[in-house]
């Protein structure tokens, strides 16, 4: 495509939230692309002063490598629409939906897909009550982080009061979820296609953010090693859970398998995945034969006419 057609492009980067490193890692990649692929691309680190930022710039169509509150949470989203720019990813409700862990699975319960039970927290919790409701086996989380930033997992009444103390440090909403043992997979989803799943493995406790971003040992299986009929059941189940909260453009589903049972459970979604050269959407796209660069213009392709449409 030529850079007439997209026009001038922003890519939106940095942000105030604890992904920030991340977001930069991202956007740098997605810049250094689009700048191969001749278009005409600006960056921009989003900081404190973000409708200042994108009032003065000039751009036709903006690509969000933003992570976290602030870029993922339908804040900037909502910012872009008043500027009537057309932008990457989700809307403005369904970005702050898939943003909040809790608000998430409340709506994914109320349509029966499958989710793993949890409690919202609080000071005044019985610690030992919902330590023994969650089966003595639970991960906290902060309801609106992302990368796996402020998690632990609990075994006991006092290890959860202690991780609910720590995930209050990164989020005022802070959730302990009922952990299932078996294999963990992630689903990118591109435009209405669901793309190869990826099964993760990683010699730590969980997918943390070490294990993520530092780890040299963490596996990334593609194929995941699921059968055609089970991989098409999990990416049909993504697309359902990606649909209900309203996504669009593209996005990823993160799901456990019971290892006794095989069911799948979801645990959330991301609107504005990691988008590095070894980001797990570049990964999955490349096994359909996407390119990096044509992943990126792809995604712009799908706002533009998004917008065309609108």
């Amino acid at each position: 495509m030529s850079a007439t057609e997209l026009g001038k492009i922003a890519v939106l980067m940095g942000g105030n939230s604890a992904e920030r490193p991340i977001s930069l890692n991202s956007g740098n990649a997605v810049f250094q692309a689009l700048k191969q692929a001749g278009q005409d691309v600006t960056a921009i680190d989003i900081q404190g002063h973000a409708i200042a930022q994108l009032t003065d710039a000039e751009f036709d169509i903006a690509f969000i490598a933003l992570h976290g509150r602030g870029g993922e949470d339908g804040t900037i989203q909502g910012v872009l629409e008043w500027l009537d720019k057309p932008y990457t990813g989700s809307g403005v409700m369904a970005s702050a939906l898939a943003m909040d862990k809790w608000r998430t699975k409340l709506i994914w319960q109320a349509a029966d897909l499958p989710t793993p039970k949890a409690v919202l927290l609080n000071d005044q919790c019985d610690w030992q009550a919902t330590i023994e409701l969650l089966n003595h086996n639970a991960i906290v989380k902060p309801a609106r982080e992302g990368s796996s930033i402020g998690m632990r997992r609990v075994h006991t009444a006092e290890e959860l009061k202690q991780s609910f103390e720590f995930a209050s440090r990164y989020d005022a909403m802070v959730l302990a979820e009922q952990w299932v043992s078996g294999a963990e997979f992630t689903v990118a989803i591109v435009g209405d296609n669901a793309l190869p799943a990826i099964q993760l493995k990683t010699s730590h406790e969980f997918y943390d953010y070490d294990a993520k971003y530092q780890a040299n040992d963490t596996q990334y299986l593609l194929p995941c090693g699921l059968t055609e009929e089970k991989e098409t059941e999990l990416q049909q189940l993504a697309l359902k859970a990606f649909d209900l909260l309203g996504c669009e453009g593209w996005g990823r589903i993160d799901v456990m398998q019971n290892g006794e049972t095989g069911e799948f459970w979801l645990l959330e979604a991301n609107t504005s995945p990691g988008m590095t050269d070894h980001s797990l959407v570049p990964m999955a796209a490349k096994a359909t034969g996407l390119s990096f660069a044509d992943l990126v213009i792809k995604l712009l392709q799908q706002a533009k006419s998004r917008a065309t449409e609108a």
